[in-house]
């Protein structure tokens, strides 16, 4: 990196950090009020929210890959809009749920997506295609998509058994068919720009993963 783009970056750096430490915040807060309040969904959604937010950071630091800091700020934002609609939003905002359903998706089609660009990276063997990696993104989100509901599925199953709370709950069939659908918008989103502004995340992650084994073989 230059000297000039050392400076740009300074302050996208900072930008960034207060941007995640607020969002942590905020998501902290969510679990002190479940705990005041006695409000164990609270406690879960924030708990949970708050451990993933931390996840780029042990990443740089256990396996030496650092990613770009704006990808902090996805994976916080994600889980924090889905934290608070658990919490309120998606009783009162009826599109609060579409939001974090597409949001999430992209998630899971960015990681998707970066693993799949690792691993052809690593070897001169592995060639894959652009339409191939378009294709499986796709499915992966919607694979994932269908397990996930199955599991808000078995979450509801078990709350009317034991009476107990769940921080997951289904709305019905029409409401599983509208997760499905933002699901791949949010797939089709990064399907479509991913393999642009992925791969020199995939290039750090395949650096920080494999070489680390090739150190020790």
């Amino acid at each position: 990196m230059s000297v000039r783009g050392a400076f740009r970056a300074r302050p996208s750096l900072r930008t960034q950090r207060r941007l995640t430490r607020g969002m942590q915040v905020l998501l902290a807060a969510i679990v002190v009020y479940g705990v005041v309040f006695g409000q164990p969904k609270a406690i879960t959604n924030g708990g949970l929210g708050l451990f993933v937010t931390f996840v780029p950071a042990l990443l740089e630091r256990n396996y030496d890959i650092p990613l770009d800091p704006w990808l902090g700020v996805w994976i916080t934002s994600a889980v924090l809009l889905h934290t608070l609609g658990s919490a309120w939003f998606y009783a009162q905002i009826p599109w609060w749920d579409h939001l974090t359903h597409a949001l999430s998706a992209s998630l899971i089609a960015g990681a998707g997506y970066t693993t799949l660009r690792a691993i052809d990276l690593h070897s001169d063997e592995i060639s894959i295609p652009s339409r191939f990696a378009f294709v499986f993104i796709l499915v992966v989100v919607l694979a994932f998509g269908v397990v996930w509901e199955l599991f808000e599925f078995a979450l509801d199953i078990v709350a009317d058994e034991t009476g107990v709370s769940m921080p997951l709950a289904q709305f019905g069939l029409d409401d599983t068919v509208l997760d499905l659908m933002y699901n791949s918008v949010g797939a089709l989103v990064v399907a479509t720009f991913g393999q642009a502004h992925l791969t020199g995340v995939a290039e750090r992650v395949r650096e920080g993963l494999y070489g680390a084994l090739d150190e020790r073989s």
